[in-house]
């Protein structure tokens, strides 16, 4: 079961690492900013949790939490969302690859683009439920192309998950 779990980070480690590339990618070659989604998603549940992320780590005047940028907000406040959020997507990502070794202890081993399908929806309906739960977004709003940029990431998550599962629970 141990070797399942750690197969499982490895594959998720994989997977996360399969979907930053993926969207980085279609960032260059389209010349899109990054998505402030994931920001928001951790600002939001930081926020419902009661989980300052405002705080003073220097202990003295001058503080990061008191720079501000050109609208006033503090910039550490907004840094620190951007950081938990891609926190969040990683925790995410390692997860679901953990669940993926577990449920393998049970099931036979699917062909890799049905696990992949599996694994990369699963990927984005934990990524795309709580950000329309929160009321950050409308999907049925969403373009073409903002769908093409969230599934295509997600998808590449999926297989590259079930792949590097099979390559190294041996």
């Amino acid at each position: 079961m141990s070797n399942r779990i750690v197969a499982g980070i490895v594959a998720g480690a994989a997977g996360v690492t399969a979907l930053n590339v993926t969207s980085y990618l279609d960032m260059l070659v389209r010349g899109r900013p990054a998505s402030d989604l994931p920001a928001r998603v951790a600002g939001k549940l930081a926020d419902e949790m009661g989980l300052p992320l405002d705080f003073d780590v220097s202990g003295g005047e001058g503080a990061a939490s008191d720079e501000s940028d050109e609208d006033g907000a503090p910039e550490t406040l907004g840094n620190r969302q951007e950081a938990l959020g891609a926190l969040l997507g990683m925790a995410k990502g390692v997860g679901i690859g953990v669940l993926y070794g577990v449920i393998r202890l049970i099931i036979p081993r699917p062909p890799a683009w049905l696990a992949g399908a599996a694994l990369g929806s699963l990927a984005m309906a934990a990524s795309d439920y709580p950000v329309a739960r929160l009321g950050l977004t409308e999907p049925r709003d969403w373009s073409a192309s903002d769908w093409a940029a969230d599934v295509l990431p997600h998808m590449c998550f999926g297989v590259v998950t079930a792949l590097a599962f099979e390559a190294a629970k041996n």
